[in-house]
């Protein structure tokens, strides 16, 4: 089950207006899913690799009445994270944007979308006021893929809960799981649906290392910058540009690049495969201009398996192969 969906199906009802931030392919998906379900989402969409600006935010919450607002915290097709800005620079982050809603439109719940940052960008939900986090068990919680992960907020629930309309969905109601979550905490048994228990284990393992070993989540933020300067340091060096404008608004758990002229992302991607390293190509109307390069969670925490070493090396020698390969074709022709 997609964490959209559960967002979509719970908090939104039919003719509700919701206010999408796309900053990339799957901003557009979040506005899909709540079209699915009957919701109306108005989309604010920046220009490709950019980020949307407070101020425009704040127009939009001033015009029109939203139940939800959704925020990509980090768009995995551009690895630009979403932050807020002014004339005087980078001002903050999601946690601004959540005080602009505050102040502008107190009863819009707002929504982040962390898959792509949960566990590689600071995020602090009750702190910062965010009624919904969604996130992912693959990506920086370390664990295998399958699982949808969803926080949230008391408000949340009790806007749930006064809900005129049925819950268009039967899998992801949370009718069905709020009393399975409450046996949990009062550790009793309660039964709706077999969990895939295998993958819970294995979360419960990850969400263990995460906050209770060394190195401590403060140090896996710090950490985590420091591998996506590497990284992007490296970008630099090899002539190619990042796909975020502002360096200011780029991902500290992935690394979008712009090929050079002339390569493909597969001319890339399956030279990174044979030298044992997964990287992906581009989402989107551009995939086939750039590559994604993951750097979140063990491959960046745990040192001594030389994994950022191994990427360094990798993305040289294929860019190198991959040039010389086309200068070869060029020369027989």
């Amino acid at each position: 089950m997609y964490a959209d969906d559960k967002v979509a199906a719970n908090l939104v009802e039919p003719g509700e207006d919701v206010l999408v931030l796309q900053t990339g392919y799957f901003g557009v998906g979040f506005a899909d899913c709540i079209k699915a379900y009957g919701g109306k989402p108005e989309v604010l969409k920046a220009t490709y690799g950019s980020h949307i600006g407070l101020e425009e935010i704040e127009a939009a919450l001033r015009v029109k009445k939203y139940k939800v607002i959704t925020i990509t915290h980090v768009d995995t097709s551009t690895a630009v994270v979403q932050k807020s800005s002014t004339a005087k620079g980078v001002l903050s982050d999601v946690k601004a944007i959540a005080a602009t809603v505050r102040r502008t439109s107190p009863d819009t719940l707002v929504v982040v979308d962390g898959v792509c940052s949960v566990g590689s960008e600071e995020l602090r939900m009750d702190a910062w006021g965010f009624d919904v986090v969604t996130t992912a068990s693959q990506k920086g919680l370390g664990a295998p893929p399958g699982l949808c992960i969803l926080v949230a907020s008391p408000r949340a629930i009790e806007v749930f809960k006064g809900r005129k309309t049925p819950v268009a969905t039967y899998f992801a109601n949370w009718e069905k799981w709020i009393p399975i979550m409450r046996a949990y905490d009062n550790k009793t048994a309660a039964y709706f649906a077999t969990p895939p228990v295998n993958l819970i284990r294995a979360y419960h393992a990850s969400l263990t290392q995460l906050t209770r070993r060394s190195p401590s989540l403060d140090e896996r933020y710090r950490i985590h910058k420091q591998v996506s300067r590497r990284i992007k340091a490296l970008a630099d060096q090899l002539g190619l540009s990042l796909v975020p404008k502002d360096p200011a608004y780029t991902a500290n758990g992935m690394t979008a690049i712009y090929l050079p002229d002339g390569l493909v992302a597969s001319d890339i991607v399956p030279r990174m495969a044979s030298k044992g390293i997964t990287i992906a190509a581009g989402l989107g109307d551009a995939k086939d201009k750039y590559i994604r390069i993951g750097h979140m969670g063990t491959s960046a925490v745990d040192a001594e398996r030389g994994d950022i070493d191994r990427i360094a090396k990798g993305l040289k020698t294929s860019l190198n192969e991959a040039k010389n390969a086309k200068k070869a074709v060029v020369e027989t022709s």
